[in-house]
């Protein structure tokens, strides 16, 4: 997929929107005016989404929203992910963005912090949402985002590889031992076959492996990078070394084929990925009635998982303003939570909505998704995480493929991130 069509897997190369883009936005902020007070006549606000396989819920969620409002239509705007946000940077500076679109939080404060963004206000009450999914979309104090669904991250394995290798299928308490031990012995070269595939994915693989080991990727306010600490070099070499032993794909090969489509043909036994996954399985008839799903393994500081999602985000300078927000809100409560989950396709950020997402797919054990929230742990963002996110993917190719070792990777990583960071903060 670009990896992730919901939220953006492949963010290094995928963030369009670049620090000489700033002005473009400050200048937009700085003239016109948006539209206000409520509205009797009929409206037609736009709203700007990336998910094809999410656009029939969404469009039901336009519908309920216009059952309550009448004289309102929604229409629903859909941009592949790839092209998503270029194609919002050029409608921000023209003037002609979307009412309502989706945002993520590599790209939020950007938006925010430029006046792209309406505060929400009282329309978002915090106490519905996850902590994790406020504090992402909050900025300077305001809520600019409502949450509209989340995703963690656990271990997606192949039932008929591990049977066939004889190996326990993983379980909670399963340590970072354990998973290498199994990823061993499902390891069979002369079929072509892997116990695993350590991708160098950010949010999938080595964030999560990183936090598990005590460390973080950059600390809370965003402005220091957190590579420089022995251990975001633990976290690191636990997918380096799984390559090095030969368990996973080279990292090569895993440029010429996209890993999870590696397990999708069934030559990896495990796989680490998003929530978002579970739907797309099921519908894979290849592989839907091969694979469930387990906490990750745990590393010496527990087995967080990152906690990422979508908000919905209201355009300042929307003409229909005051209409705009409402929808931003409603899209995002607890009405429209309903809907996503029993679609399965997401699970829904509103409070107390989740077990329908479960439900929806019995076959697979997507509690465990819901379960890491107690230990989640937020999606690294700064200002401007384009800057440093496409210099994390540009040294850590070397690091997977073997060019540095990753203790110099991390080094020079360490350096020119805090570099970036300290940019933004001037």
């Amino acid at each position: 997929m670009l990896r992730n069509t919901r939220t953006g897997r492949t963010v290094a190369a995928a963030i369009a929107v670049s620090a000489a883009a700033l002005l473009g936005f400050s200048a937009c902020a700085a003239g016109g005016s948006g539209g206000g007070g409520d509205e009797s006549g009929d409206v037609t606000i736009s709203y700007g989404i990336w998910d094809e396989n999410q656009q029939p819920a969404m469009e039901e969620i336009a519908a309920a929203f216009t059952a309550e409002h009448p004289n309102v239509t929604v229409d629903i705007q859909l941009t592949p992910y790839d092209q998503y946000f270029t194609k919002l940077q050029t409608a921000v500076s023209g003037g002609e963005a979307p009412d309502v679109f989706w945002m993520n939080g590599p790209n939020f404060q950007l938006y925010a912090s430029n006046g792209v963004l309406a505060p929400l206000g009282d329309l978002v009450d915090a106490a519905d949402y996850p902590e994790g999914l406020i504090d992402l979309y909050t900025f300077d104090g305001e809520v600019y985002g409502a949450p509209k669904d989340f995703d963690t991250v656990a271990l997606w394995y192949n039932k008929a590889l591990f049977d066939a290798a004889g190996v326990a299928y993983p379980e909670a308490g399963w340590t970072w031992d354990d998973f290498t031990a199994a990823a061993a012995k499902l390891t069979d070269p002369a079929k072509g076959q892997w116990g695993i595939a350590a991708s160098q994915y950010g949010q999938e693989n080595f964030y999560n492996s990183i936090a598990q080991a005590g460390g973080e990727v950059i600390n809370a306010d965003g402005t220091k990078t957190g590579y420089d600490t022995p251990e975001a070099l633990e976290g690191i070499t636990l997918w380096t070394d799984l390559i090095a032993a030969g368990y996973s794909p080279t990292a090569q090969q895993m440029i010429d084929t996209n890993p999870e489509d590696i397990f999708l043909s069934g030559k990896v036994a495990m796989f680490q990925n998003g929530s978002w996954a579970a739907i797309a399985y099921a519908d894979n008839p290849d592989i839907a009635d091969q694979v469930n799903v387990a906490p990750l393994p745990e590393g010496p500081a527990g087995n967080q998982s990152v906690i990422h999602g979508i908000a919905n985000v209201a355009n300042a300078k929307s003409e229909h303003l005051d209409t705009a927000k409402q929808f931003a809100a409603f899209a995002s409560g607890e009405e429209a939570a309903n809907i996503m989950a029993e679609t399965g396709t997401v699970i829904p950020a509103f409070n107390g909505t989740q077990q329908a997402w479960v439900d929806a797919l019995p076959q697979y054990d997507l509690q465990v998704y819901i379960d890491a929230l107690e230990t989640a742990v937020p999606y690294p963002v700064s200002k401007n995480t384009s800057a440093w996110t496409s210099l994390e993917s540009e040294i850590l190719a070397q690091v997977w493929a073997g060019n540095v070792t990753p203790e110099e990777g991390l080094k020079r990583l360490a350096d020119e991130m805090q570099a970036a960071l300290d940019e933004e903060s001037e």
